[in-house]
């Protein structure tokens, strides 16, 4: 049976571009990765990623791991789909891949 609150995860990434599930908010990170991954993120070209704080709602952070089977935050999705953390979003960003997905 699938977590009651997967629901809630998918409205946030398909009503947003960018959306960022992190320790802390794009404005405010509280983890080297997701500070990371906001910083790889804007200089990409993406001003204000939508970021929701997985330490604010446990429940929620269940649901998300169920959704992705994903264990570690961040995590990024762009135009719906999940790209994963701080480390692939990065290395997408040396290639040109992100700015290209972004587009």
């Amino acid at each position: 049976m699938s977590h009651p609150r997967i629901s809630e995860v998918e409205n946030f990434v398909k009503t947003n571009k960018v959306a960022v599930f992190m320790k802390g908010t794009a404005d405010f990170p509280m983890c080297g990765f997701s500070a990371r991954a906001v910083a790889v993120l804007k200089h990409a070209g993406v001003e204000k990623p939508a970021s929701f704080d997985v330490l604010s709602d446990d429940d929620l952070w269940g649901a998300l791991e169920e959704f992705t089977q994903w264990p570690t935050v961040p995590q990024i999705f762009i135009n719906g789909k999940f790209i994963g953390g701080s480390d692939i979003i990065t290395e997408m960003h040396e290639r040109g891949e992100l700015k290209e997905l972004l587009g």
